[in-house]
């Protein structure tokens, strides 16, 4: 095809020649100008004048790695060195030089906080396990609080021990548990769970329980999930519509807890235990209220079966266990996750 147009031009115009073989100008203009294949050639770019040595990157580089420097930033590395009378390089060239030997990176020394293991409570039981808290209740004057500690048999949501503060310290706290099981008749839990808080890591606390033989367990810090059973009653005090928007004295905020703990230990009907009351699953007599509850129910069948569509209704039950952090429930929720 070129060597035919090639002729035709030595005596046509190229337009009259590709008409005549039948073919686009344009296209014979590409194959003309048409670059040869293959990756292009990168025009060779030289130093500028100005460019570090190698001497010079070197010098700065162990400058920068030096056990007097390796824990600062570039920026307070240029202005020691600047005081001492020494210029090595600007601060953006201490900078290329960390990303041209991979060490772009947080330079300076980082405490290392090894994971806590979350703890693992079971209760199959009343004074199986307790667990207690400290919540702020706010006092009439701007930054003024009083300091709410309560403890809870987390099988039978019964409020062991509450008392109101106008502080909160590791001795009152030690008086606290001491006075929770006096309460109980001198019967002691097997563990006591709380958060990090400084009067639960108190020495005064921390010897008491060793005394007693017994465990403490702790939440990590930060997860309030850890310790679910006072945080929920906590939230259920200050979202009762008789609580109010603040105290006037400690014996104030003291006489509302004593109505309201009473209330809830007493009266409450817990939807986490078959929605019987906290103290009577901790002295047993839930069985004879569940009696109660199934004798008429089992009269209102009787009267009636064609509205129970399922069979007769049972009185609820309460849970077999409980748990603060069920590791069974991490083993399905990761069983899940792979299956979907």
């Amino acid at each position: 095809m070129y060597s035919a147009l090639a002729e035709l031009e030595a005596q046509l115009p190229t337009c009259t020649a590709c008409d005549l073989l039948g073919i686009s100008r344009a296209s014979v203009y590409r194959w003309r100008t048409a670059k040869p294949f293959g990756p292009a050639q990168r025009p060779v770019v030289s130093a500028p004048a100005s460019a570090l040595s190698p001497h010079e990157r070197t010098e700065i580089l162990a400058a920068l790695d030096s056990d007097r420097f390796a824990d600062k930033a570039p920026e307070q590395i240029w202005a020691i060195l600047l005081d001492q009378g020494v210029y090595l390089g600007s601060v953006s060239t201490y900078y290329r030089v960390l990303r041209a030997n991979g060490q772009l990176r947080e330079r300076r020394a980082q405490a290392r906080h090894p994971p806590r293991a979350h703890p693992v409570l079971q209760a199959s039981g009343p004074n199986e396990v307790w667990s207690w808290d400290i919540t702020k209740l706010k006092g009439q004057d701007r930054g003024i609080y009083f300091d709410l500690y309560a403890i809870m048999d987390i099988f039978s949501r019964k409020m062991m021990n509450w008392e109101v503060h106008s502080t909160e310290t590791g001795e009152l706290a030690k008086n606290f548990i001491e006075q929770a099981i006096a309460r109980n008749d001198g019967i002691m839990p097997t563990h006591i769970h709380s958060d990090n808080g400084t009067s639960m890591t108190s020495k005064s606390v921390a010897d008491l329980l060793t005394d007693l033989h017994i465990t403490r367990s702790l939440s990590r810090p930060k997860v309030s999930n850890d310790n679910p059973y006072s945080e929920a009653a906590f939230k259920t005090l200050k979202y009762c519509p008789a609580f109010p928007d603040s105290f006037t004295t400690v014996g104030e905020a003291a006489s509302f807890s004593d109505l309201f703990f009473d209330y809830y230990n007493n009266q409450h009907r817990h939807s986490g235990i078959g929605l019987y009351t906290p103290a009577s699953v901790h002295d047993g007599t839930w069985k004879y209220v569940r009696d109660a509850r199934q004798e008429v129910l089992d009269a209102a069948y009787r009267t009636h079966p064609d509205r129970f569509i399922a069979g007769p209704p049972q009185a609820p039950r309460l849970p077999a266990k409980v748990w603060i952090n069920n590791p069974r429930t991490k083993i399905e929720s990761s069983t899940d996750s792979h299956t979907h």
